[in-house]
């Protein structure tokens, strides 16, 4: 029977409940029990696929095609546990399906209410699927007080009184701020966030307390007294130098110790915690270190390449070395005398995107790669950008573009209408929704024998994940194949690029998926392994 851990936030937005659900998935995991986690936003959106990067940031991609809140890449790199369409909701969607149902009469002329058939649904989700699992980790987005959060809240409060004694609890986390004026930690918040949870009929059974700094135990005891919680199921949530030190600062302040005591349970053995100790030890003391620079046009918001990031860290972790990441606006490309700014670096990085802006200063970016045998990663947008690159430079195709900018004479890469997935085929016009519509998920490819990036995966069949509406002509095969750049991964179908390579080139691939959505600390994706192994090697010829 599995239990349930509702995780909810109060005080500001933004104090890491992702990244405290995940480390505490991956703290029971290490206790030998099964987990999944799951992320309940109360946004009006069906899902994060059409908002714009600033707005949400990354927008994280299941093998099932799900588009999904970032939190869900957190959930998946500390517990290795596939997330798909059942870890994710929204307002949007709960709404969707009911008025969907309303149609149809499924409620039998009843009048449809918030409560109970809002937070019915809700119940529902979080409930359905858990029959392999000990525990249900259930993420409320936003925080305590948030208007549209209110149906969210009030779900889980009904489960609470639903499910069996000791099959659900409560964890909340705020923040304690220090105010440097009078020299002081401040606990009102927290008692205020506490306050309105209680007003709507949660009592939390544990507060995960963020602060910059130790909060003294006399300071826990007073949260506790006026909160209504044990004293020692205070935890403080400090600042660490990388998150992957998270899981082990939880664990010595007790909070997997006190989440187990929540539910009664005394006879767990003890977590076994060696991994996330290496890991953390080749973060913080790696024999090296190489500079990668991301050509991007979302570089402002880093969340917005957050799985990016995060799969250049392990590939720093496979080669145990430090990897430091320069951030430039592809736009600046786009005017003179600016190449400079990749001169000195151990390899370049042009990651997915939509739209034209900034996509010649990504092409210009490419072609310095390419000219000084630098090693370069183009992902979606960035593969796409390559072969423009290889065909206006080296083919001579100097009008070569894509139909995403608009009409072009020479469309190299154009809008997909159709492909294969499973027995199906999907079809598209450039009329549908933008939501949902792209090519999503999970996706097999066929690699080249004897090529590089058969080489780094070591098989000749993958499957990677995907999200993009507009794919390579793979009728420039041949002309590109005349000057050393090969298609050395297809679909299965042989009908679409899915991999680019330059043979000559120290390090030069292309791809269309997202590989940095399958990347854990602990089993860092092939090709991020790879591409820092080349920049290590390109550390020394600098």
């Amino acid at each position: 029977m599995a239990r349930y851990i509702f995780i909810t936030g109060g005080v500001v937005s933004s104090l890491g409940k992702g990244l405290a659900s995940a480390a505490l998935g991956a703290l029971l995991q290490a206790r030998g029990y099964r987990v999944r986690l799951r992320k309940l936003d109360p946004y009006l959106n069906v899902d994060p696929g059409t908002m714009s990067p600033y707005q949400h940031g990354e927008v994280y991609v299941t093998d099932d095609g799900t588009e999904a809140d970032l939190d869900l890449g957190h959930y998946e790199r500390f517990t290795g546990v596939a997330a798909d369409r059942g870890d994710n909701v929204t307002t949007g969607k709960i709404y969707q399906e009911i008025l969907a149902k309303e149609r149809r009469g499924d409620y039998l002329g009843a009048t449809v209410q918030v409560i109970p058939h809002v937070t019915n649904a809700i119940k529902d989700f979080v409930l359905n699927g858990n029959e392999d699992v000990d525990f249900v980790l259930c993420e409320i987005g936003g925080t305590v007080g948030d208007i549209e959060g209110l149906p969210f809240f009030e779900a889980i409060r009904q489960l609470g009184n639903q499910l069996a004694r000791n099959q659900a609890i409560y964890v909340h986390l705020t923040l304690i701020p220090y105010i440097s004026s009078a020299g002081e930690l401040k606990t009102k918040p927290t008692q205020h966030s506490v306050k309105e949870l209680r007003s709507i009929g949660i009592q939390p059974d544990i507060l995960l307390c963020r602060s910059d700094r130790v909060i003294p135990k006399e300071e826990r005891r007073k949260i506790g007294l006026f909160c209504n919680v044990r004293p020692e199921a205070v935890i403080q949530g400090l600042d660490v130098e990388t998150i992957y030190q998270v899981p082990l600062a939880y664990h010595d302040e007790g909070f997997d110790d006190q989440v187990l005591k929540a539910f009664g349970i005394t006879d767990a053995k003890a977590p076994d915690l060696e991994m996330w100790r290496g890991i953390t030890k080749r973060v913080l003391e790696p024999d090296g270190e190489v500079t990668i620079v991301i050509v991007g046009k979302y570089t402002e918001l880093k969340d917005a390449y957050k799985s990016l990031t995060e799969a250049l860290i392990h590939g720093g972790i496979a080669n145990n070395v430090r990897v430091n990441l320069k951030w430039i606006e592809s736009e600046i490309f786009e005017s003179e005398d600016t190449l400079h700014h990749l001169e000195n670096v151990h390899g370049i990085l042009v990651p997915g995107g939509f739209g034209e802006r900034g996509s010649e200063g990504k092409i210009k970016a490419a072609e310095f790669a390419r000219t000084h045998n630098v090693p370069y990663f183009g992902i979606c947008f960035g593969m796409q950008m390559a072969v423009i690159e290889a065909l206006r430079n080296m083919a001579g195709m100097t009008n070569a573009s894509s139909s995403e900018f608009g009409p072009c004479d020479e469309p190299v890469v154009g809008l997909m209408t159709e492909w294969n997935k499973g027995n199906q085929t999907e079809i598209r016009s450039a009329d549908d929704d933008l939501g949902g519509t792209m090519r999503l998920g999970a996706f097999d490819a066929v690699l080249r024998p004897g090529s590089k990036v058969a080489e780094i995966y070591g098989a000749t069949n993958i499957s990677e994940r995907h999200r993009h509406r507009y794919e390579v002509n793979i009728a420039h095969e041949e002309i590109l194949k005349k000057h050393g750049v090969t298609f050395s991964g297809v679909s299965p179908d042989g009908s679409l690029p899915e991999i680019v390579e330059i043979e000559d080139h120290p390090w030069f691939i292309g791809v269309q998926f997202h590989p940095e959505l399958k990347s854990k600390p602990f089993d860092p994706h092939p090709l991020f392994k790879s591409f820092i192994e080349a920049a290590v090697v390109q550390s020394r010829l600098v």
